[in-house]
């Protein structure tokens, strides 16, 4: 079996490339997770920092293609 696997995005990357791998991962655009991760930072002040390291500590970044 072919598992999908998270990876933090090499190429739709602003800041650590969390949106644009989980943008990969769940086939939206990248735009779409950006805009909910800013619109969640409004309603969830700290909650959204600390869940975006969360995030960036955890999840590994994407194997570079040869």
């Amino acid at each position: 079996m072919n598992e999908k696997k998270i990876y933090r995005s090499r190429t739709e990357k602003m800041i650590g490339g969390v949106c644009g791998g989980l943008a990969e991962y769940l086939n939206l655009d990248p735009t779409i997770v950006r805009l909910l991760f800013a619109l969640s930072f409004f309603a969830l002040y700290p909650g959204t920092i600390l869940i975006y390291l969360i995030i960036l500590l955890v999840i590994p970044e994407a194997p570079q293609q040869i």
